[in-house]
């Protein structure tokens, strides 16, 4: 079993920044992928930003360019920094690790470990 633990998030006004946190242990493989999706009230989750094990990134056209994904694969440590946050931003943010990226991304939740999420509320 993955255990996967959490921790950033919290509240900001538009346009502030946050820095989410996960660290992986267990069964973990650290040539998994590792990244993070997210699930609004009302809404579908949604693949947020994915990082393989080489350091090749993948991020959702919603958070190019504001988002940055990076992990420290001695510590298996992730990190998600979140600059420009928009209230559309605002969901419950999930780390997860996966074989590959792209069920990260694609959200296949049979495909990949998650944690318990942290909320990231950004108000306008």
């Amino acid at each position: 079993q993955v255990q996967l633990l959490e921790s950033g998030g919290g509240s900001v006004q538009a346009g502030g920044s946050l820095r989410l946190s996960c660290v992986a242990s267990g069964s973990f493989y650290p040539t998994h992928c590792m990244g993070y999706f997210r699930q609004a009230p009302g809404k579908e989750r949604e693949g947020v930003a994915a990082i393989d094990s080489d350091g090749t990134t993948h991020y959702a056209d919603s958070v190019k360019g504001r988002f940055t994904i990076s992990r420290d694969n001695a510590k298996n440590h992730l990190d998600l920094q979140m600059n420009s946050l928009k209230p559309e931003d605002s969901a419950k943010y999930y780390c997860a690790t996966a074989a590959d990226c792209g069920w990260i991304m694609a959200v296949l939740s049979n495909y990949m470990y998650s944690g318990q999420g942290t909320q990231v509320t950004v108000s306008s």
